[in-house]
């Protein structure tokens, strides 16, 4: 694709995944924190991974190094100018606060970080942060429960829903309902990770148990027609992210992705980069992805407001910009 950046909005990616190479070396040292490289190089070399479980052991190793309200901030700042230049207007972004909490961070500083970043970011850059922080579904649901419970007090700084991630497959979304209830319960929405490395019974079980108000991944609906009828007639958005799902292995290529069927069967898909450094990907990159599975930039954007959890004023300010682009100039070549 060639001219300027199109409008575009992200509704899923883990700010942790989006700290590039010499920027996790500063806050190591900052913090005094080995990683598993010493130089960018090789930390790219070690970021490379082959499935699911081993992008978890490489996130694990490289996400530690943040520990502090200022590493959180600057987390947000970084990934908001690289927003900007990407033409992206609206953000809702993920972190997960029970990983740094279990290294002894209060649950309040790591809030408090994210929060201010998002501060510092729509005044720096112009872009529009929201928050949904992600449960790590490999710990006990109690601890899923305290984290919903900060979601709510956070209500006011632009946390708009909670998500449930980690290992899909091992870890069903059932026992983390009640930190659902809670959420929802304060205000909050759902958008938990479902239909990724596990199937449809997953995505059954996030809409059903905890009340998914749109779906992280749900590229498996394809598998149950039924399912991916109900998912458009009830307008749940799917936030796609197709080079995560490649470098995963969800899928053995783009051409095999399922977002052409999920298109044609009137599903509405945002695209995200998921986790952009660790999967070579970005925004960008994957909004072209999608563009060659048949999505189109305005589809992408309009999905994207559709999807989006924030109030009615920044859901009418954003319909503005989508309605006076002018998107016919736009070069998908």
């Amino acid at each position: 694709m060639t001219g300027r950046p199109y409008p575009k909005i992200e509704l899923h990616v883990h700010l942790e995944a989006t700290v590039r190479p010499e920027r996790l070396l500063e806050i190591a040292r900052r913090n005094d924190v080995a990683l598993p490289a010493r130089t960018p190089d090789g930390l790219e070399r070690f970021c490379r991974f082959g499935g699911f479980e081993e992008f978890v052991v490489v996130w694990v190793k490289t996400t530690g190094v943040l520990r502090h309200g200022r590493d959180f901030r600057q987390v947000v700042v970084d990934y908001a100018a690289d927003l900007a230049a990407q033409g992206c207007r609206y953000a809702e972004a993920l972190f997960s606060p029970s990983e740094p909490m279990m290294r002894g961070v209060p649950w309040q500083e790591v809030f408090e970080g994210y929060c201010d970043g998002a501060d510092e970011a729509r005044e720096l850059h112009g872009v529009d942060v929201r928050f949904t922080p992600d449960i790590t579904r490999n710990f006990p649901p109690e601890i899923g429960e305290r984290l919903a419970n900060w979601a709510v007090r956070y209500r006011d700084r632009g946390v708009v829903g909670i998500s449930l991630g980690g290992s899909e497959d091992r870890f069903p979304p059932a026992p983390f309902a009640r930190a659902f209830a809670i959420a929802r319960e304060g205000g909050l929405k759902a958008a938990p990770h479902a239909g990724e490395t596990a199937g449809p019974a997953s995505i059954r079980s996030a809409l059903d148990d905890l009340g998914a108000d749109r779906l992280r991944h749900g590229v498996r609906a394809v598998e149950d027609t039924g399912l991916l009828s109900e998912l458009a007639e009830r307008g749940v958005v799917c936030d796609v992210t197709p080079v995560s799902n490649l470098r995963t292995g969800v899928v053995a290529s783009l051409e095999e992705h399922p977002l052409p069927t999920m298109l044609a069967a009137g599903v509405k898909c945002s695209v995200g980069s998921d986790d952009p450094v660790l999967m070579q990907t970005s925004l960008t990159q994957d909004c072209e992805a999608a563009v060659r599975l048949g999505h189109t930039p305005r589809g992408m954007y309009e999905h994207g407001v559709a999807g989006a959890f924030c109030d009615e004023r920044t859901r009418a300010r954003l319909e503005a910009v989508g309605a006076t682009f002018d998107w016919e100039s736009v070069d998908t070549r």
